[in-house]
């Protein structure tokens, strides 16, 4: 019996009629079972969107050619990947050790298909942490425009480096500039507490529980050059109240952080997240 292998296919195009008919034809043509289709039309920007994951007997430029036609009829951009392939994955951090230490976790635990060759941060206390999980790691120093701007150069080189397809900022607390921001679109993935943009600072929760906050959250979004506005992946949240102390919330909110940074990256690294201008589509 041949071998079948298991291919994950996105697909983005300008909605019209017949695009289900003739992949699904193509599907066929390279002897492909559909395992799981998803699709969605966006009525704000007529654009359709589709996710499917095939067996199939015939290798990426078999199946390619099958799908060609489709591809040129419906003006359509489109991914092929295998199903459960780990991601090249590099992870910004800074002091706060908690969504590297559940990335790193969730991978060594094959939770998440990524592939962490390396650790970048701006100061070197979560070494040992990396050293643990085995994970190379590297830090300098970002307190000025060039050491920014070293340290920027180290991004891109290690990008190159290590073919590079996911950046994630796990509580990486530097700003991006627009020309890195550039150079990832649609690639880096950050995340943040929801107190945003009411309480700014070092602070946040000291501040939120000054003001008797009831919700605590976190959003993991796409990096862009406009400060945590990029398209929103995932969001979380947890109800808290008057007995909770700052400590008590920042533990909360670090969990939060956590739990929806790491659904942000499990579902980029399936495919199922599609970008539809400034939001995004998430096949779950």
């Amino acid at each position: 019996m041949p071998t079948r292998n298991h291919w994950v296919l996105s697909i983005v195009c300008p909605d019209q009629p017949g695009i289900v008919h003739a992949v699904s034809g193509a599907v066929v043509a390279a002897d492909g079972n559909i395992t799981e289709s998803q699709q969605f039309s966006s009525a704000d920007t007529g654009r359709f969107f589709m996710r499917l994951q095939v067996e199939s007997s015939v290798d990426r430029e078999a199946f390619s050619a099958a799908l060609a036609p489709v591809v040129d009829t419906y003006g359509m951009q489109w991914r092929l990947d295998v199903v459960g392939r780990p991601l090249k994955t590099l992870v910004l951090a800074s002091t706060a050790a908690h969504c590297l230490n559940d990335l790193l976790f969730r991978q060594r635990a094959g939770q998440l298909a990524v592939d962490i060759p390396l650790v970048l941060a701006n100061h070197g206390s979560l070494r040992d942490l990396a050293n643990f999980y085995g994970v190379p790691f590297e830090s300098a120093p970002v307190t000025n425009a060039e050491e920014k701007a070293a340290f920027e150069r180290r991004i891109v080189a290690a990008v190159e480096e290590h073919d590079i397809e996911l950046v994630v900022l796990a509580r990486y607390m530097q700003i991006l500039s627009p020309e890195l921001c550039e150079l990832l679109a649609g690639k880096a993935i950050n995340i943040h507490h929801s107190f945003l943009p009411g309480f700014k600072g070092a602070n946040p929760y000291r501040q939120a529980h000054a003001r008797g906050v009831k919700l605590i959250g976190a959003t993991a979004h796409f990096v862009t050059s406009d400060l945590d506005e990029g398209p929103i992946i995932e969001q979380n949240v947890v109800r808290v109240d008057h007995s909770r102390s700052p400590a008590e919330l920042v533990a909360i909110g670090q969990d939060e952080e956590s739990r929806t940074l790491t659904q942000a990256v499990k579902w980029f690294s399936e495919d199922r997240v599609l970008l539809d201008g400034a939001r995004t589509i998430i096949f779950r």
